[in-house]
Formats: structure tokens, sequence, C-alpha cells
């Protein structure tokens, strides 16, 4: 789906008080949302949505020019706790506080702690709502892993995950032991294999912004990475991304995926191939406790809208606890946008459905630490990410030459030896500020 429109008009000004305009990326939750809208909150309150609908990339782009120009042609966006607090700092989002206080029914309260915490800035203030959250976690088929007489540890390392990976390659015919990210993105390879670097003793930067990517740790873990998706991972692993592991994991092609949370309602949907085959272990660790991600898409309201009463309305509906029932009656308890509030993880309906995850799925939230995710200090928040604008240009070359390493057209060292160069000039920026 390139774009699509609740209504007419699909972006653009309106003038139109009940009529609001919602740029937001195409994930499958957003989809069933754009869906239900009409019959339910436009129904409800009489404000029509206009939605634009894109893929991540396009829509991150298209969100940073309308809000960074504070053209005002979109009330509201998808952007995640990477974006809230730069966007924030800019002065390109309004704060939600007042909002949220007189609206008592939306429970604040009962946002997840890390999630709410990643989409605060630093003067206190709210700046989103999320649409759903998600941690990091390993992703199994437990049959193929029973049938070979293997289990899995409820917190496994990962030198015990490749090992477990060489066992279960070739389990079934066309298998092969694990999908992990090798497409180009910061969003895509960047994300899994930050979270390895973390608990393998890496960071990007230290705590004085001095460049760390060639460093000992980072190397070992993107070693270990390269190597063992090279050796028992998905073909054409270079090009795979979150959809592609999802396809592959869908299709029994593979028997482990380290990835997003979120996917776990994907895999145990009512037409999923796999439904009630799998089961789901905390993220691998090596030097740290825990080592999961923490990301959520959530919805802000650009500061130049002239309708942020209405923009709220559709953001306390979106968030709230009515529309994951909503979702949970009309569409299925295991397609609910999760991870952002515990009282879903109370909610007797989901966890009937998603049982087989949910619980790891909340410990991961919760344990996620974004201030402190490795062994050593940091000089910015974020997990998978480092928390400055520049991420996204670094983590997307460095990216691009660690997925050439993959497709075996580079070595890791090389790859690392160009990163660093670039990682330097961006923490050059930063160093004695």
């Amino acid at each position: 789906m390139v774009a699509a429109c609740s209504g007419a008009g699909g972006g653009g000004s309106s003038d139109d008080a009940q009529s609001i305009n919602v740029l937001m990326v195409n994930n499958p939750q957003m989809v069933d949302l754009q869906k239900l809208t009409t019959d339910n909150f436009t129904k409800q309150t009489g404000i029509k949505v206009n939605f634009t609908v894109l893929p991540e990339n396009d829509v991150r782009d298209k969100i940073s020019q309308d809000f960074s120009s504070q053209a005002g042609q979109y009330d509201v966006a998808t952007i995640s706790n990477y974006e809230t607090p730069i966007y924030a700092k800019n002065q390109w989002l309004a704060p939600l506080d007042d909002h949220i206080k007189g609206d008592p029914a939306f429970d604040q309260a009962d946002i997840l702690e890390p999630i709410s915490k990643s989409l605060t800035a630093a003067d206190g203030k709210v700046y989103a709502e999320p649409f759903y959250g998600e941690a990091s976690m390993l992703m199994y088929r437990k049959d193929v892993l029973d049938a070979k007489g293997i289990t899995m540890p409820e917190k496994p390392t990962w030198q015990q995950v490749a090992d477990i990976a060489a066992q279960v390659d070739g389990a079934q015919p066309g298998m092969k032991g694990i999908c992990l990210r090798g497409q180009p993105g910061w969003g895509e390879l960047m994300a899994p294999l930050t979270t390895v670097v973390n608990t393998f003793g890496g960071t990007w930067f230290a705590e004085d912004w001095q460049a760390k990517v060639n460093a000992p740790e980072f190397a070992e873990a993107t070693k270990f990475y390269v190597d063992l998706v090279r050796a028992h991972g998905e073909p054409g692993a270079a090009q795979a991304g979150f959809a592609e592991c999802l396809n592959s994991m869908t299709q029994s092609k593979t028997a482990m995926w380290y990835d997003a949370t979120s996917a776990a309602g994907q895999l145990e949907a009512d037409n999923s191939p796999v439904k009630g085959k799998l089961a789901y272990a905390q993220a691998p660790v090596v030097k740290t406790e825990a080592s999961q991600w923490l990301y959520t898409w959530a919805f802000g309201v650009q500061k130049a809208s002239k309708k942020t009463d209405a923009a709220w309305k559709f953001i306390s509906w979106a968030s709230g606890k009515e529309y994951e029932k909503l979702v949970g009656t009309t569409e299925g308890w295991a397609k609910v946008p999760d991870g952002k509030r515990a009282s879903t993880y109370a909610n007797p309906d989901y966890l009937a459905k998603g049982g087989a995850f949910a619980k790891q799925v909340e410990e991961a939230i919760k344990g996620a630490k974004p201030d402190d995710p490795g062994t050593t200090k940091r000089p910015a928040p974020g997990i998978q990410f480092v928390g400055i604008p520049e991420f996204t240009d670094l983590g997307t070359q460095v990216s691009q030459k660690i997925s050439a390493a993959i497709a075996g057209s580079s070595s890791v060292d090389d790859a690392l030896a160009q990163s660093q160069e670039l990682a330097t000039k961006v923490g050059a920026k930063y160093a004695g500020k």
C-alpha cells in the first residue's frame, strides 16, 4: 500500500474543524486502525480522519519535512521514541499534558513506564502517546526443538542460540536455523545488531563521544552476527528485513528469529500457518543481564496544527483501552496493538489468545533500559539507536557496509574501519559540549 485515505483528501490542509489529517506508517496494526476509524471514531465524534499511509522510510521523510517546516499539512503523525525527544527539543510537537489532565478516562498511569518515559522530553512534558510498543525477543519453533531433544533456556546466551541454530539447520526441508535482519537501514539491520553489540560490551560512542565502532567489543559482536547469519541464516540475508523474516518464519523456512515482540501477534494470528507451534524467550545475552530493545510507534501532534483538540480526541481513542477492545472483538485478540498498557496484560480475553507470548512481551518491555543498555555509560539515550539526529544517516551508512559483509563482498574489519571514520566525524560535533 503506497497511500490510502479514510474519506476524501488523504492529506492536505483542510479548514473543516471536524476533519484532521493523519500521516502514518503502513504497518499491519495501522492498516487495521485505518479500517476501523470511520465506522467507530468518526461515527462517535463526527470527526473525519484523512489518512495518508506510507512505507516506513517514505513516511519518516515526509513527517520530517512537514514537521520541521511547521507547514501544518498534517495534524497528527506516527513518530517513534527516537524522534519524539528530538522533535520536542526543536519545538515541532505540541505538548499533550493539558489534554491528558482533561481526559482522565485515557488513564496515562496505565501506560507502561518505559514507554511513557521514552515519549517524555527533557522538560518533563509528554509529547506523544503510544499506539503500540515493542521490545525484542527470541521466537522459535518449539516443535522443531522438541523433535531434536533441545530445550531453549528462558534467558539464553547468544552462544547457546548459535549452537541451537546449527543443530536445527535443515531440521525440515528448506528450513534454516535462524533469521536475522541483514537489510541495510538504521531501523533494519542496525536495530538487532546494536542490541548484540550492547550485550557483547560494545557501544557506538563512549561517554565523551569518542567513536567506538571498530573497538574490539563492537567488532566481536558484529563478526558473531555476520558469521551466524552467513552460516545458519536465511538465504539472501543481506536483503532480508523484518517483513522478510516474518514471512520466512510463517512459511516454516526458519526455526528461530530474533526480532520485535510485535511479530508474535502476527505469528499467532488465526490465519498463521505456524500458530501454536512457537515458544518465546528473552533477548539473548552475553555480558549484560538483558539486551532487548525498546520501541514504540506513537502519535504526536504538530505544533502548527490548529486542530489540537480534535487531534487529541483521535489519539485518545487510538491509544486507549476501548480501541484495544474493539480490535480484539472485531479483528482478533492476537492483533491488538499491545505493548503499551499494563491493563492489556491483565485482560483475560487478550491472555486467552496471546498467552503464548504475552508475559514474555510484558517482561521484555518492562525490563528495557534505554538509559543504560550496555556495560559502559553512554552520552545519549537509546538501546538500538543513538538518540541524536545524525544517527539516521550514520546508522544507515554503517548498515550498508555491514550488509555488504553479510553478502560476502566485504570483510567485517573493512566495514568497521570505514564506519569508525563516519562515527568519529559525528562524535566530533558533540565532544566537549
